[in-house]
């Protein structure tokens, strides 16, 4: 007796069908093509950590988020649920590494968060991360990457910047805060002003901190500008992480940055976080931040190298092509297939022939595989988007000759079987031209 299998994908998931995959493909070959200017060395961490190496970065709460579970040998594992951990494990325990180390990173991440349209478990990212150097060229080099990466897409982004050292002097020195556990309460709160607005922050907050704080936690999210020189407030007067901001901000400017500016509301909301942070956002679109990132220190010091210094981005794949395809800027890549077409069973071996030929030459070849007839031969060549059908018919390929007709124009015309190749790429760029 027969079963019926139940054949639903578990819930989060998605199979990635040819367009997927497509454009995936598009934003990653983009990706290493900057990793690449900017000499990035590039490599995969491990999908499966040890949940011990998982928890280091975020805590035992991370697996209530991730894939985790018991294998056969009884040790607790899980799915990567990003590209930096693996990364940072593999750094931190190669010695053998000069320093500073670049380097780029793409692939897919597993998270069990609740999904959502456009938002799946599984995701991809294009990672970039600078080991070996506290300073804040590293920064720099990693804002500019995201930057010339989004717009070379065809994105118009801006890049909004703070300080987590900023943020954590102002609270200890202009507050009055010495509480480790308060601090981080007002780093949470800050990561919320801008998502729920002033009001809610209140109600929230109103019974575990005096509202006075409350007012002016809020006052100092708020604080936004370009020019560094410009940004007037008291808030931020003897504060010396606000040089960290300025020397940023100079730097950006110095590389061509456009469309970057200071928020002192963004704090981004892991704890690892220790000096500069950032987000890149889309002009046009209101998806939410395209890229995350910025400088961690404490999670090589976690991982057993003092003082090594690391930063960082990720940026969400998915919703990059979200963005691109709201505006338009992702086509589907064209490949200009060449169908070679059999007008009867004495000639398909010659078809074969001539496609393996082609191939070896760089062509995209069809042929049939089903022994169609012509008519329906050009018809599967028409539904492939072939741009040239090479036509095999027995009368002329006694006199060495062979049929090209174009898909494009309807053209037809015989050339000898020798002047092949150098014929096709004259009809394909004729193609491309138009």
């Amino acid at each position: 007796m027969f079963h019926v299998v139940n054949l639903e994908l578990p819930r989060g998931m998605r199979d990635l069908d040819p367009d997927s995959l497509e454009r995936i493909n598009y934003v990653r070959e983009k990706f290493f093509d900057f990793a690449h200017l900017f000499n990035f060395t590039t490599m995969e961490p491990s999908p499966i950590e040890t949940l011990q190496t998982l928890e280091t970065k975020s805590g035992p709460s991370i697996s209530e988020e991730i894939y985790s579970m018991t294998d056969k040998g009884g040790r607790n594992i899980g799915l990567r649920f990003d590209l930096t951990v693996g990364l940072t494990r593999f750094v931190t325990r190669r010695r053998d590494l000069k320093m500073p180390v670049k380097i780029a990173s793409f692939g897919g991440v597993w998270r069990y968060d609740e999904p959502q349209s456009g938002r799946y478990r599984y995701f991809h990212q294009c990672d970039l991360e600078i080991y070996g150097s506290q300073k804040l060229t590293s920064d720099a080099e990693i804002i500019e990457f995201m930057y010339l990466f989004l717009r070379n897409l065809g994105l118009d982004v801006t890049i909004e910047i703070n300080s987590r050292l900023l943020v954590e002097e102002f609270v200890r020195k202009k507050l009055n805060i010495s509480d480790n556990a308060i601090v981080s309460d007002v780093f949470r709160i800050m990561d919320k002003v801008t998502k729920k607005g002033s009001e809610a922050i209140l109600r929230e907050y109103g019974n575990k901190i005096d509202r006075s704080i409350l007012e002016k936690i809020i006052a100092f999210s708020s604080i936004r500008g370009v020019d560094p020189d410009a940004i007037d407030n008291t808030q931020l007067l003897g504060l010396e992480n606000w040089k960290t901001m300025t020397e940023l901000m100079e730097m950006l400017e110095s590389r061509q940055i456009r469309n970057a500016a200071i928020n002192l509301g963004i704090v981004r909301g892991l704890d690892y976080y220790s000096g500069v942070v950032f987000e890149v956002y889309d002009t046009d679109t209101s998806l939410g931040a395209l890229v995350g990132g910025g400088r961690y220190d404490g999670l090589t010091d976690l991982f057993g190298r003092k003082n090594l210094g690391a930063t960082g981005a990720a940026a969400g794949v998915e919703r990059i092509i979200l963005a691109l395809r709201q505006r338009n800027l992702i086509q589907k890549a064209h490949s200009h297939v060449v169908y070679v077409a059999s007008i009867s069973d004495a000639t398909r071996p010659k078809a074969m022939q001539i496609a393996s030929a082609l191939r070896n030459n760089g062509f995209v070849v069809e042929y049939d595989l089903q022994d169609r007839t012509l008519t329906r031969q050009l018809d599967d060549a028409s539904s492939k988007n072939a741009s040239v059908v090479i036509i095999l018919a027995p009368k002329e390929l006694e006199r060495g000759e062979i049929i090209i007709k174009s898909l494009r124009t309807g053209m037809e015309r015989k050339l000898h079987t020798e002047n092949l190749v150098e014929e096709l790429r004259v009809e394909i760029s004729k193609v491309v031209d138009k």
